[in-house]
Order: structure tokens, then C-alpha cells, then sequence
């Protein structure tokens, strides 16, 4: 098992591994190190769809650039960096897996980030507002400029303060590539609660958790949800022979086969993509996506 993965056991999610502590860091070495054996690849597969989706949302709201985004469980910024910059997610990797935590310190490879970052910088970039409750993990993509603004507070148990609810206002996407399980629909309701107008809403959620209560309050919020039916994305590698039996179970009790998914020793997500009915009918998901 990689450093920095605790055991599964019965009492996280469905048996899940234990990633805990990885994504509190003062930066974001320990967590890239831990995650590059097991493969972890969603914000690659997010990278194209949010850019595609972008794209789309530009061309529907061309009077009201830049865009502004929010990413859920944003942690250290990745799908903000990803999205907003000439950078793959191996160029993530081979900056930050395995380094030393601690050389250089964290306020100099900040500085370091602070300039690698703006050089790489795509033009007409989107505004992204992160959020998640590991506050260093959002210090730091503020700090380093992936963030516009990020808070930590934990709509799962309370509502946004003040500002959030500010930087919410004029939003028009949500982002998420791993959080769904971990925020259900308390977290979108205090969202959607805090908007001018219905955003988008574009998520990656593993096949071992429903979607469906968060379908079901998007849709009271005038949000028509499409779900991606040509195939699935592979999150990342199972950490043990554990945790690949506890998914297998979990997926049996939805009723879902993993063969041709997670079969491959893969945790797989689907993608689904929430928007007001006219947006929906004028342009399919499927026509909306590279090919």
C-alpha cells in the first residue's frame, strides 16, 4: 500500500482507503507522491470535459466573460490549474511527486509556483472560486494563484458565510471530479441557494455512489440532468485487494456489473452534466464533448 494510504475499513465509505492524510498539506507534494503509483488520473479526464464545457458556456454567454466557475473539493487547485493553463496532469506530477516535503520549504516553492503558474497561464482564462474544508490545501492555490478566491467552509454542515455567499452570486459552472459522496444534496442546495441564476453543473461521480437525490434537487431547481451513456472514466488504481473486494460489493448491491469497468482494477466515475432545459435541448452532451 502507497505511503500516506491508510487500510480500509468498514467504518470509511464502503470500505474505501483512507487518503486523509494527504489532502490537509501545507502543499501539495505529499498528496501528488502518494496518488501518482495508484494512477490517479480523473482531472486529466476533467480537463477536456471542463474545457469543452467552458467553451460551450462562452458561446451561450459571450456578454458575460470571464467565466466564472466554482470547483468543489477544489483541494490544492488541480482542476484550476488544469483548466486554466498549458499543463497536462503528467506536468503536475513531475513537479511535484516525489519531492521531499520540506526542501525547498513551502513559502519558497509557493514563490516558485507563484511564477511557473503565470507563465503557463491560457488566455481568457476562467475566474475559479475554490472550495473545500482542507484549508491549507486551499491557502495554498490561492497563494500560488489557481484560486481567485477559495474558502473552507463545510456546506455539508453549515451555511456559507458572507463572503462565499458573494462569490457565488454570478457563477455559471460548478465543477466536481471526486467529491460526490463525501458532499451530497445539503451542499448543492446551500449552493444553489446563494445564485442570481441556475448555473451549470458538470460532475464526475464514482459508480459506487447515487446520484440521484442531487439529480432530483437540481431538477426542483430547473436543471435538467444528462447523464454520459458511451462509456465511463477511470479514477484511479484500487489501493489493495480490500478495497477492490468492498467495491465490488458496493457496485453489487447497486446492481451494477463491473466488467469492462472496474474489472480493470480501476475505480470508475460517470459523468453527468446539469443544465437549464434550453441549454440541454440546443446542444446534447454527447455533441458537446471532444471526440
Amino acid at each position: 500500500m502507497a505511503a500516506g494510504v491508510s487500510p480500509t475499513t468498514a467504518s470509511t465509505d464502503w470500505g474505501k482507503a483512507d487518503f486523509e492524510a494527504i489532502y490537509n498539506c501545507p502543499d501539495p507534494r505529499r498528496y501528488f507522491t502518494t496518488l501518482q503509483p495508484l494512477d490517479y488520473q480523473i482531472p486529466h479526464h476533467g480537463q477536456a470535459v471542463f474545457r469543452a464545457v467552458t467553451e460551450a458556456l462562452r458561446r451561450r454567454r459571450s456578454d458575460r466573460p470571464p467565466l466564472g466557475v466554482v470547483d468543489l473539493c477544489c483541494s490544492y487547485g488541480v482542476n484550476a490549474a488544469l483548466l486554466n493553463h498549458r499543463l497536462s496532469l503528467s506536468d503536475l506530477y513531475g513537479r511535484y511527486a516525489g519531492r521531499a516535503a520540506g526542501s525547498p520549504a513551502t513559502d519558497l516553492l509557493a514563490q516558485e509556483d507563484r511564477t511557473f503558474f503565470a507563465k503557463r497561464r491560457r488566455p481568457g482564462a476562467a475566474r475559479v472560486i475554490g472550495l473545500d474544508s482542507a484549508e491549507h490545501a486551499v491557502d495554498y492555490a490561492r497563494a500560488v494563484g489557481l484560486l481567485d478566491d477559495g474558502f473552507s467552509d463545510n456546506l455539508e454542515l453549515t451555511d456559507p458565510g458572507e463572503p462565499l455567499r458573494k462569490a457565488l452570486a454570478d457563477i455559471d459552472l460548478i465543477t466536481v471530479t471526486g467529491g460526490v459522496g463525501y458532499i451530497s444534496e445539503r451542499t448543492f442546495a446551500r449552493l444553489l441557494d446563494c445564485v442570481t441564476a441556475p448555473p451549470w453543473i458538470a460532475a464526475f461521480v464514482l459508480r459506487t455512489v447515487s446520484y440521484d437525490g442531487i439529480v432530483s434537487l437540481l431538477e426542483r431547481a430547473g436543471l435538467v440532468t444528462q447523464k454520459l451513456t458511451t462509456r465511463t472514466f477511470r479514477q484511479r488504481r484500487f489501493a489493495d485487494g480490500d478495497e477492490r473486494r468492498a467495491v465490488y460489493k458496493a457496485l453489487a448491491a447497486r446492481g451494477l456489473s463491473t466488467a469492462g469497468k472496474e474489472a480493470d482494477g480501476f475505480y470508475h466515475a460517470d459523468l453527468y452534466l446539469s443544465r437549464p432545459a434550453a441549454d440541454a435541448a440546443a446542444l446534447p452532451l454527447e455533441e458537446l464533448l471532444p471526440r
